[in-house]
């Protein structure tokens, strides 16, 4: 039996259609690329380091942004690179003092020393201003230790330092 023109136009037509519809997929990768954008532009400013409730930071107006490099935290009773620890006050002292720095720093040193053997080619910038390296020091801990501190870093080709400090308000420091 023959079919019509109309039939066969007809079965031809629910053939190709009949089949369940393909995924557009430019339009999908339009809106992931948008998103993708829109997160590197709105990316946040703020660069927060790690939160250590042990540690009081001393208060400053500072207004450059930290950047991630090597991070030394100096507690009352340890000192830790990078999250291990390099040094821990002897039992009969109350905190770190300055009679009690020369271990201090020669564990600092011999750990720098490691952090420099585990990253050997150097940039540019870090050939002209030293490797970089944050200090985090709880805000009881006197000055003339950090020097010392910053001082045996500096000796460890190290002579990009940062600080880490709490940021005042804007506000707050206004008044």
């Amino acid at each position: 039996m023959r079919q019509s023109a109309r039939a066969k136009r007809l079965a031809k037509h629910h053939k190709r259609f009949g089949s369940g519809s393909k995924l557009n997929l430019v339009s999908l990768m339009d809106i992931f690329t948008i998103l993708v954008f829109f997160l590197i532009v709105n990316q946040s400013e703020v660069r927060v380091l790690q939160n250590i409730k042990e540690i009081s930071l001393p208060v400053s107006v500072a207004e450059e942004l930290p950047k991630e490099n090597l991070l030394i935290s100096v507690f009352s009773d340890v000192v830790l690179v990078q999250e291990r620890a390099v040094w821990h006050k002897p039992q009969d002292q109350a905190s770190i003092t300055e009679a009690n720095t020369a271990d201090l720093i020669e564990a600092l040193k011999v750990e720098l020393d490691y952090q420099t053997k585990k990253r050997p080619d150097m940039s540019e910038s870090e050939m002209k201003k030293g490797r970089a390296v944050t200090i985090i020091g709880d805000a009881s801990i006197p000055y003339s230790i950090l020097k010392q501190i910053m001082a045996a870093c500096a000796q460890s080709d190290y002579r990009d330092l940062s600080l880490a400090v709490e940021q005042l308000s804007k506000k707050a420091g206004d008044k």
